[in-house]
């Protein structure tokens, strides 16, 4: 068979797509873009090649990014805060069967794991906003509002086993944020009281201690057989 071009891997082999940023967290405004996100599955016949399928595409849409779903799947076992959230878009705009089991193993990528994961990312986001600050007299507001909704949703996961992205009630606290009426120091109490929170729900979390790698790559190998013996279709 002839290896798949990188359009039609998205076109034709897109397992799961959905709408993530602030469309899916309940924050877009006026002029929000739309953030497109997928899963592909490579046919496994590529793999037998020298040239290996890619791990990951940008477009072929505008504001659109998709992972080979084997690569999906290493990074969400790492509690990747971008890949896990991406499973609990409320915006799906398109998925099959195989979509449909990535879906269901949702909690198998969940573990206390997220914990170092999220307040790393949160860690590096807030160093690069103090820079900002220190250096333009403020921060880039609209980032400073992601980064509270991030910590946000990771002490709502630590405290519930859930992962919900969608702010709800939080969303014109949030975008108060981001329209830079809330003072820089003010943000900056926020954000040291959410780690203090993460850091207090770890040692508590209903979450296991780890991932269900065994349960994951378990569908993977069934899924990569069936795409072997259905001709990578």
């Amino acid at each position: 068979m002839t290896s798949p071009d990188a359009a039609s891997l998205v076109r034709d082999h897109t397992v799961y797509s959905c709408v993530m940023g602030s469309r899916a967290f309940g924050l877009a405004t006026e002029g929000s873009d739309i953030d497109r996100r997928g899963v592909f599955l490579a046919p496994t016949a590529s793999f037998w090649r020298f040239e290996k399928p890619p791990t990951h595409l940008d477009g072929p849409a505008p504001e659109q990014f998709s992972w080979e779903l084997e690569r999906f799947c290493e990074l969400a076992l790492r509690a990747n805060p971008n890949v896990l959230e991406c499973l609990h878009s409320p915006l799906v705009e398109r998925i099959d069967d195989t979509g449909r089991e990535l879906l269901a193993l949702r909690d198998a990528f969940l573990s206390r794991e997220v914990y170092a994961t999220f307040t790393r990312y949160a860690t590096g986001q807030r160093r690069k906003l103090e820079a900002d600050e220190r250096t333009h007299g403020a921060p880039r507001w609209k980032h400073a509002m992601h980064l509270l909704r991030l910590l946000m949703s990771a002490r709502d996961l630590l405290r519930t086993g859930v992962l919900t992205i969608d702010v709800g009630e939080r969303r014109e606290e949030l975008l108060a944020v981001k329209r830079g009426e809330v003072g820089w120091p003010e943000v900056e109490r926020r954000m040291t009281r959410l780690a203090g929170e993460c850091e207090g729900a770890v040692g508590r979390s209903p979450l296991p201690d780890r991932p269900d790698r065994a349960r994951v790559e378990e569908f993977l190998v069934r899924t990569r057989r069936a795409s072997a013996l259905n001709g990578g279709r």
